[in-house]
């Protein structure tokens, strides 16, 4: 397998080690597909450190780097569940990665009814979360404007894939959580009795104390990612200031605090029939100043922000890791002026591979290398 010439970074303090004393480029060596959505059957070069595809919408350029995202972590950038994914008319589907990688030569991903295999090197993968560490990819796409403009769940999300790209261990701790919470809400919406009172009892404790791990965890990755992102949503927009807070529900940090905080509420969460404070109710704001950023700005800025939350993720990983991420970038430069997409090119993050749609109208041309793959998607089909 071959093996990209070792880099040696001398990386400092914030947040960043060295560990490693070289790291290998993580690159897709070729993408293979079978009735997955409209692409054609069949299996394509994507050895280059950078990969254009150019075509018109609707033609399957989003699908390509679904696919190569479907392989990172077995499931859609879309939202769309996995049926979704199977070409009209078909039962099954099937995506196939070959990796530039020492250690992991290939990922193969079938869905077929309501079932889903994973294969890492022709071994089966029981999670997951065990692609994490493989092959990561970051995308960059429009539905990231969520994370700026929807519900504080949304940048929860965000923030939540952001730790557990370079913490695996901090994923294990969100999925403990989870089970608490719905075993104590299912017990709350149960009619009161001595027996569920108990149960509670039982419960509070094992959610305060998962709560304050999470909690630990969620304060000191915002005040990282914060550094990174301001300086450069400056570099970029020009606007200084910039900066990520997290606001967790619960303002106790202790677990006799959290204790009384949920006695308090249980006639009330009772009455309700689910849990009214704790990791799944924190937020995280966008703050100048001190205020809440996102209320005055403009849907530009708003557009900027996404694209760089992108941007600092990817280089919080590296950071953190030593790695770079495959980028997967899709029309994110379609909406940026002339001078806003010189300046975010400027700050692109580290990668060792790069994915890009273009409309046929794009100057994508001002941007190819000598050794980058072009290819002209129409109808599901790619071509050189």
């Amino acid at each position: 397998m071959w093996l990209c010439p070792c880099r040696w970074t001398n990386l400092g303090r914030e947040g960043r080690f060295a560990s490693h004393a070289a790291w290998f480029c993580l690159r897709f060596r070729s993408l293979k597909t079978r009735a997955f959505r409209n692409l054609a059957d069949g299996e394509i070069d994507t050895l280059g450190k950078d990969v254009f595809l150019v075509g018109e919408n609707g033609q399957g350029k989003t699908n390509v780097l679904e696919a190569l995202y479907f392989c990172s972590y077995g499931s859609s950038f879309r939202g769309a569940a996995d049926r979704e994914l199977v070409r009209l008319g078909e039962k099954s589907c099937s995506a196939l990665a070959a990796l530039d990688d020492p250690l992991a030569g290939r990922i193969l991903i079938r869905l077929e009814g309501n079932k889903k295999a994973i294969e890492v090197d022709g071994k089966a993968a029981q999670d997951r979360r065990e692609l994490l560490s493989v092959i990561p990819c970051i995308v960059f796409c429009h539905e990231d404007l969520v994370f700026v403009s929807g519900a504080p769940e949304d940048r929860r999300r965000f923030f939540d894939q952001t730790q557990s790209l370079s913490d695996p261990l901090y994923l294990d701790d969100l999925r403990k959580y989870r089970r608490i919470l719905k075993t104590r809400n299912a017990v709350l919406k149960a009619p009161p009795s001595k027996q569920n009172r108990s149960l509670l009892d039982s419960l509070d404790p094992q959610l305060a104390q998962c709560g304050l791990q999470i909690m630990a965890k969620r304060e000191e990755a915002a005040r990282y990612f914060s550094a990174i992102f301001g300086p450069l949503y400056q570099a970029v927009a020009g606007t200084p200031g910039i900066g990520v807070r997290y606001a967790p529900s619960w303002k106790e940090q202790t677990l006799e605090g959290i204790g009384r905080r949920l006695e308090e509420c249980r006639e009330q969460e009772e009455a309700l029939g689910a849990s009214l404070s704790g990791p799944h109710r924190d937020r995280y704001l966008f703050v100048q100043g001190g205020s809440d950023f996102i209320k005055t700005a403009s849907t530009g800025q708003r557009r900027l922000l996404a694209l760089l939350l992108r941007t600092a993720q990817a280089s919080r990983y590296s950071r953190i890791t030593g790695k770079n991420p495959v980028l997967l970038l899709d029309d994110v430069l379609l909406e940026l002026d002339p001078e806003k997409k010189r300046r975010f090119l400027d700050c692109m993050p580290s990668y060792d591979q790069a994915f890009y749609t273009f409309l046929p109208d794009e100057p994508f041309e001002q941007y190819r290398q000598s050794d980058t793959l072009v290819y002209q998607v129409q109808n599901g089909v790619l071509m050189q």
